[in-house]
């Protein structure tokens, strides 16, 4: 896979100089950055964020999916997804309705515009993500999911 260096003339190598975890480390910093820059770049021309596209996207695929699932699908604890769903409630992008065999659990589906932010793919995180995978083979797109797991995992567990 070819790597995007940070280089002036004279400067060496960034991994050879930070080592492997800090190099990737510095990375993932820079996706970071970029993903929250674009996200509110987002709501301003389309009117969500990242993270409430994704939801949409979500419930878009699963009619009827509850709080829970959706909270395992995104990886947040279900508590940091509650503003996210009631913000998408109150601006009418999803419809959230009670479990009728267990009142505790809700359920959330698309009302129209949401149906529309769902279909829409201009000016997206994911169609710049589909773009950026589109560069790469599937082989080293595989290779690359599995290393974010594998490190998603591995922050997790130092939160346990």
């Amino acid at each position: 896979m070819k790597k995007t260096k940070i280089k002036q003339e004279g400067q060496a190598d960034d991994e050879a100089v930070l080592g492997g975890a800090l190099d990737f480390l510095r990375l993932l910093w820079a996706v970071d950055h970029n993903l929250q820059r674009r996200s509110k770049r987002m709501e301003a021309e389309i009117g969500v964020t990242g993270t409430q596209r994704i939801v949409i996207r979500l419930i878009g695929r699963y009619p009827g999916i509850t709080a829970g699932r959706l909270a395992e699908l995104v990886h947040v604890h279900p508590s940091t997804l509650t503003g996210v769903l009631q913000r998408l409630v109150a601006r009418g992008y999803i419809r959230r309705e009670r479990d009728p065999e267990d009142a505790r659990v809700a359920r959330f589906e698309l009302l129209p515009d949401g149906t529309k932010i769902d279909g829409s793919q201009a000016k997206t995180i994911e169609a710049a993500v589909r773009r950026a995978i589109g560069r790469l083979p599937a082989t080293q797109v595989d290779v690359a999911r599995d290393v974010l797991a594998v490190v998603a995992d591995e922050l997790s567990r130092s939160d346990r």
